[in-house]
């Protein structure tokens, strides 16, 4: 076996470790936007029209994404100046401590005014955790793999996303099933944020035992380590820009599918949200087996191509997934919401390594978070809410649908502009070639 096949025990256990880190805080992140979808309106804006509290319990689901770009500036900024390993262990620290106190969180009834202006700190600091998170995750599989397989090992935190999606909706169906509507809505919906807490100490014993990026430990060793990594980064702004747009539709529609879609099929009174919760896990580890699928592919294939391929079929499915929805039949919304998440999943296995090799090592951290973030902000963060606002004002699902298609156009926009990245090459080298990138 060639060295540039051999799997060391360490990227094994590297891999591994990024795929429990990232979905515990996913888990915590997706929890909150079930819960603003479910619950928060009436526990923190009880003063609100139905559609005003929806929309005000959105917006706080959105500061997490918002502080995305700040988390993952300044953990990008250290992380490529000290290391990615101790990045990831803060992250998860800041992701637990804010969930876990977003669970004993007294409500408006208990605190007044001060009851939102909490949750939305809260809110901020899990954004803050999970901006800093992906980027590390996915820097730590792909600088410790063997160089034809940075593609399958840089999924593994991808695959964090959607399992944290199958737990948080578990925890939440099966505490749903096992109380009354009263008791959930009254103190149930703290469950899921308390056993948080269990996860991250999980996460942090595993995160503690990894070995530092070789890659960034030979940068380091050649003194490439950067004063001011993330301002090399917005000197390029012909990478940053399309690096950016790259998961605009995934983000997107994968939002409106986990968070919007719970509200709407409520409010037209469509599919029991019970029903909703267990589809949103089968969607799950659809998107899930397709990261893995598209991940095998581009190691062939290139991670162009399946990135292509995966936002093309999440645009054109923008409208079928609706007229799907508003049948009412709890097949058709598996189909619909099924279909999204392998077009995710399609778009999503090769992105981490796109993407993160679109920038040298020595800014790479900084480069790829922040990219990764503004993505998240204009797509994840800002669907749910676009979508309640074009649905409430139009009463139309085909208003959200053709935002949705403007996201995939984007998306596909940017794929193709984006420069070929430069994998596993010396720090210099990938600097002079940043460098032309920008030019």
């Amino acid at each position: 076996m060639t060295a540039a096949t051999r799997t060391s025990p360490s990227a094994r256990r590297v891999a591994l470790a990024g795929l429990v880190g990232t979905t515990i805080e996913w888990y915590d992140f997706f929890i909150y936007g079930t819960a603003a979808a479910l619950v928060f309106a009436p526990q923190f804006f009880p003063g609100a029209s139905p559609v005003a509290g929806t929309i005000a319990a959105l917006s706080t689901y959105a500061v997490g994404f918002v502080a995305r770009p700040v988390g993952g500036a300044v953990m990008g900024h250290f992380g490529d100046r000290i290391g990615r390993r101790s990045m990831l262990v803060l992250s998860l620290l800041i992701m637990g401590v804010g969930t876990a106190l977003i669970g004993v969180l007294p409500t408006y009834a208990s605190i007044g005014i001060a009851a939102p202006i909490l949750l939305v700190v809260l809110r901020f600091a899990q954004g803050l955790g999970v901006g800093g998170e992906w980027g590390g995750a996915t820097l730590l599989a792909l600088e410790h793999a063997p160089p034809n397989r940075r593609v399958v090992y840089s999924s593994f935190p991808q695959l964090g996303l959607p399992l944290g999606v199958v737990l948080a909706s578990l925890v939440f169906l099966l505490t749903r099933l096992v109380m009354s509507e009263a008791g959930f809505a009254s103190w149930g919906w703290r469950i899921p944020f308390l056993a948080s807490a269990v996860l991250v100490a999980f996460g942090l014993v595993l995160r503690l035992k990894l070995d530092e990026s070789p890659e960034f430990r030979q940068a380091r060793t050649r003194q490439e380590v950067r004063r001011a990594p993330l301002a090399e980064v917005l000197r390029a702004p012909r990478v940053l820009l399309p690096a950016s747009g790259l998961n605009l539709i995934g983000s997107g529609l994968g939002n409106v599918v986990l968070v919007f879609t719970l509200s709407y099929v409520a409010a037209e009174q469509l599919v029991p949200a019970s029903a909703m919760l267990a589809i949103s896990i089968g969607t799950a580890l659809a998107w899930a087996a397709a990261i893995t699928v598209s991940a095998v592919l581009a190691e062939r294939y290139g991670r162009r191509t399946l990135l292509t391929i995966g936002s093309g079929l999440l645009t054109v499915w923008a409208f079928p997934y609706f007229w799907l929805l508003d049948t009412g039949s709890v097949g058709a919304s598996t189909l619909a919401c099924v279909v999204s998440g392998i077009g995710i999943g399609l778009a999503t296995g090769p992105y981490g390594a796109f993407l993160t090799e679109a920038y040298p090592v020595a800014v790479r951290y900084s480069g790829s978070s922040v990219a990764y973030a503004i993505g998240g902000v204009l797509g994840g963060a800002l669907s749910p809410i676009v979508a309640t606002v074009l649905h409430g004002a139009t009463g139309a699902a085909t208003t959200v649908s053709a935002y949705l298609v403007f996201l995939g156009l984007l998306t596909l926009v940017c794929v193709v502009t984006l420069r070929s990245p430069h994998p596993a090459v010396a720090p210099a080298t990938a600097s002079r070639q940043l460098e032309g990138n920008s030019s």
